[in-house]
């Protein structure tokens, strides 16, 4: 069936004459093509993680950062935090580190900061008149170099005065690209420099505030000129570990296109404001900057007053964030305008507050899946029981106990939350085996131990409440050992069943926005049937729905059974979609008994 037909076709549903055509005014031959078979739908991604925590640099509100590998999340967000000053808030790089190492492919980062965090700013002579400040607050930015040179992005040389040599402020030149109004200018002859400021630049002929000096003795026609007319800007260096960037050539003319500001808004390092005031003498802006000449070469910058904030002014405001409007977002809000990811973690942190509204945030997207720490403490299975009661939703899983792994800051093994090396088992069973295979019975990489050791009796008590543990298995490593929601309905107890809806749903719905304005007619619903019924029976000969037909794994509805005429006139198209999905074998029993002889 092809999905394009040309108009002599009728294609697969088509009609002969699908719509109004082009208007036909002269004898020719005709080919036009029209859409009438299903469209292709692609499968939604599942893999795809965010996380929320403290980090020792990135931005604290905005959209969320992607991170591809661990080395990327370092660069973005800096290392690994120590236990002193983070405290049981420390753990987002070692749960992005497990991510990866479990088999996570790519996931989104949003960092969160307390509220006294600063960020560092220039603290030498220079900050009244250039305020540089870190791009993010924590003391990393203390780390910063700079350092500031004087450049010029323009030369050229003076032709011809314009009027009385002596009094004249107007000159002809070779070229006036480069120079603009408003621009400090010096002009270098073999008895110093002049600076001026441009007035008007335009055909080759510069106006300058001031005449120059020495009248006539400022033309130079020469092929190699020793008289020079130039721009004065700064070039800014700046430098953090293994980092550099340059900014060549900025200005402090507010209305040039190389102005500071506007140029700088493109670092990742560093946010600049000019401070610095129009004075009636030109000088260049190198000198205004730093109060030394042009021939001093070079000027450091020195940053401080940088801090991480400490851990008693975070609450559970922080991690939730706040709503500022789209750009603006904090926390779990920044996660709205992202519509990727669909697996959620908050690693370590354990507040029922910020846990609560994580999971309220998955339920109202609809689209994404949360995994849940338990509090380290709460070893106990009366404990566990207390914390796994405050939530009943199908949007999330909680798993146990935490994790030993080998701390690269400290050089020993610490316990960390295993949400983290969680995100990175559903990626790699979803790439591997995909969403229907439940994330259970999976080896955890980069694991040495486990903080609790529990026995089948307490698992006995604890997988029917939805909770997932983690076990440590002779001859088979450690491995995930439970697929359960948090939910009380017995529809949705297992993460696959949950996890295989949002893949199917997200997938229809990204794949058939073409379907919206178009006419809501038989023709139309026949292609809305066929598209998703091409996606669905792909998704049951992949195993994940039951059934030995594609009749007996799904159905689809859609025409006059399902909407009204009323539906139509108010321009609603309704489809109703019936899946059965396959569930685990949770609970594998073989009966034995016992054959006779004569039997």
């Amino acid at each position: 069936m092809r999905a394009a037909n040309l108009i002599r076709s009728a294609g697969s549903g088509g009609s002969a004459k699908p719509g109004i055509m082009a208007e036909y005014l002269s004898p020719g031959v005709y080919v036009e093509e029209f859409e009438s078979g299903a469209r292709p739908l692609q499968g939604a991604s599942t893999s795809t993680a965010g996380f929320i925590g403290l980090a020792q640099r990135g931005a604290t509100e905005g959209l969320p950062e992607l991170v591809t590998s661990f080395a990327e999340f370092k660069r973005l967000f800096g290392s690994y935090l120590s236990e002193n000053a983070f405290g049981p808030y420390r753990f987002l790089a070692y749960a992005v580190e497990q991510f990866f190492m479990n088999g996570g492919s790519r996931c989104f980062v949003m960092r969160v900061a307390p509220k006294d965090a600063r960020a560092s700013v220039n603290t030498s002579a220079e900050a009244g008149v250039l305020a540089l400040s870190a791009t993010n607050p924590g003391a990393w930015g203390d780390q910063i170099r700079a350092e500031l040179l004087p450049a010029s992005k323009a030369k050229t040389q003076i032709y011809e005065i314009i009027g009385e040599p002596e009094a004249s402020k107007r000159y002809r030149v070779k070229s006036n690209a480069g120079f603009n109004a408003g621009d400090i200018v010096a002009f270098d002859d073999a008895a110093g420099k002049q600076y001026n400021r441009v007035v008007s630049s335009q055909d080759n002929i510069i106006e300058l505030e001031q005449p120059l000096e020495g009248g006539l003795e400022v033309v130079d026609n020469s092929l190699l000129p020793a008289k020079v007319l130039s721009t004065c800007e700064v070039t800014l260096n700046i430098f953090c570990g293994n980092e550099a960037e340059s900014f060549d050539k900025m200005s402090l003319n507010a209305a040039a296109a190389n102005h500071i500001v506007k140029v700088m808004e493109r670092s990742g390092l560093l946010n600049a404001a000019d401070l610095s005031t129009e004075s009636s003498e030109a000088v260049p802006p190198f000198t205004v900057i730093c109060g030394l000449p042009e021939a001093a070469g070079k000027y450091d910058i020195v940053f401080g007053g940088g801090s991480d904030g400490s851990v008693a002014s975070l609450s559970a405001s922080d991690f939730v964030g706040e709503d500022n409007g789209p750009g603006r977002r904090t926390g779990i809000q920044s996660f709205i305008d992202n519509d990727v990811v669909s697996i959620m973690a908050i690693p370590g942190v354990t507040d029922p507050n910020v846990q609560v509204q994580l999971v309220a945030h998955c339920e109202n997207l609809g689209s994404r899946f949360a995994i849940l720490d338990i509090p380290r403490e709460k070893t106990k299975v009366a404990d566990v029981l207390t914390h796994r009661n405050i939530f009943d939703s199908s949007y999330c899983a909680m798993y146990n106990p935490w994790l030993q792994v080998f701390d690269p800051l400290d050089k020993r093994n610490i316990f960390i939350p295993p949400s983290g090396t969680v995100a990175g088992i559903y990626s790699r069973s979803d790439q591997t085996r995909g969403v229907q295979k439940a994330p259970a019975n999976e080896v955890l990489r980069g694991v040495v131990g486990l903080e609790v050791q529990y026995n089948n009796g307490e698992q006995d008590i604890l997988n029917p409440a939805g909770v997932n543990l983690i076990r440590s298995f002779t001859g088979q490593g450690i491995r995930i050992w439970g697929a359960r929601t948090c939910s009380s309905n017995s529809l949705w107890k297992y993460v696959n069943v949950r996890r295989l809806f949002i893949f199917i749903e997200e997938s229809i719905k990204n794949g058939t926005s073409w379907v919206v304005f178009e006419p809501n007619n038989d023709q139309l619903w026949a292609r809305v049937q066929r598209t998703i019924d091409a996606f669905l029976t792909r998704v049951w000969r992949d195993g994940a729905l039951m059934g030995t037909s594609p009749a007996e794994a799904f159905y689809i509805n859609i025409g006059r059974e399902t909407m009204t005429q009323d539906d139509i006139d108010n321009g609603r198209l309704i489809c109703v979609i019936g899946v059965a999905p396959v569930k685990p074998a949770e609970f594998v029993v073989f009966r034995i008994t016992q054959k006779t002889g004569s039997e």
